[in-house]
């Protein structure tokens, strides 16, 4: 057996025993108001900072739309009117990524094909001097 794939089952094994933990956790906190109410509190803030800091980077150069899907990716955590944005954000984002690697591909072929259309001309001789 490789080593790939023993790394990917500890891998596997170590992620499933974190969200069984993490479930735990939270069906703990809800049999708790107050700490539920501060629990939820605290994803809103932390969930809500994100999405803002995300609008805020969004014109500038970088990654300001993933910094907002992470926002709402928090948020969806807890909140259900966050969890369907949050869906159809994604949504929109994979049909934007297909797009964008399709017209990559095309791009791409297009080139191959008028490097192996056209030869390259040879550059004009210099002038000889007199």
């Amino acid at each position: 057996m490789s080593e790939q794939s023993n790394a990917r089952r500890a891998g596997a094994a170590v992620g499933r025993a974190a969200s069984s933990a993490a479930r735990g956790t939270r069906s703990a906190i809800r049999k708790n108001p107050t700490a539920d109410k501060v629990y939820r509190t605290g994803v809103g803030v932390v969930g809500g900072s994100t999405l803002a800091l995300g609008v805020v980077l969004m014109p500038l150069p970088g990654p300001g739309t993933l910094i907002v899907l992470g926002g709402l990716g928090i948020l969806a955590t807890e909140f259900e009117g966050a969890r369907r944005v949050s869906g159809r954000a994604n949504a929109a984002a994979q049909k934007v990524a297909r797009k964008a690697s399709e017209a990559a591909r095309a791009a791409r072929a297009r080139r191959d094909a008028a490097r192996t259309a056209a030869p390259t001309p040879a550059p004009p001789a210099a002038p000889t001097p007199r």
